[in-house]
């Protein structure tokens, strides 16, 4: 069994990747996560990033190596990986693209509990997230025809985000697939009753209604 890692917030690969390539200090980490539009994959804001660079030091996996000032601003640390950060990131990267974890999205467990809104409900409820999905898959090709499509930017350095789009399309199919089931009856939807032993029962459909014998 793989040993639980000192620092599992996945915002910490981001800094380690940024400081493969060069010293940064966390302004310039912020900044740059956001022209790469890595702030769709990674929660960036300035708490949670000062706060991982903190635990990065804590734990020796980065070191700060200068102090620079810029005109009349305050000055800044800038940080570089040890030894240590860059065979923790590259370990860590391979055993997170190896093994499945079950990571519980919030969607899911909406889902899960789908029949709560009834079947009106629940169609309304779907449509509009499918009208979310549609905006966020345009907006994200948008991002991918200016830095990959203009050449500006390598695929392989955007392909997190081509992995998110892939993960997008499925959810917006099924959606549409499941709006469609509710409303042309297809998707069953038992009416739900407590029964006397303190159970729940459910009305099961008739053969009129296409139940399965």
């Amino acid at each position: 069994m793989t040993p639980r890692r000192k620092i599992s917030n996945t915002l910490a690969l981001a800094v380690l990747g940024l400081l493969r390539e060069q010293p940064m200090h966390p302004y310039e980490m912020a900044v740059t996560l956001r022209e790469r539009h890595k702030d769709s994959s990674f929660k960036v804001n300035s708490g949670s990033l000062y706060d991982t660079v903190e635990a990065l030091v804590r734990h020796g996996w980065i070191e700060p190596v200068e102090t620079a000032r810029a005109g009349r601003r305050p000055e800044r640390t800038v940080y570089a990986t040890t030894a240590l950060g860059r065979s923790e990131f590259v370990g860590w990267i391979d055993e997170l693209l190896r093994t499945p974890v079950a990571e519980y999205p919030k969607f899911m467990a909406a889902v899960s509990y789908l029949g709560a809104l009834g079947p009106d409900g629940a169609a309304e409820a779907l449509t509009e997230r499918a009208g979310h999905l549609v905006r966020r898959i345009e907006e994200t090709n948008a991002v991918l025809a200016d830095t990959v499509g203009s050449g500006k930017v390598p695929r392989l350095f955007m392909i997190e985000v081509e992995c998110a789009l892939h993960a997008w399309e499925a959810e917006l199919a099924w959606t549409r697939r499941t709006v469609a089931e509710i409303r042309d009856g297809s998707l069953f939807w038992p009416e739900v009753r407590r029964s006397e032993d303190g159970g729940w029962t459910w009305t099961r459909p008739t053969d009129e209604e296409g139940s399965i014998p």
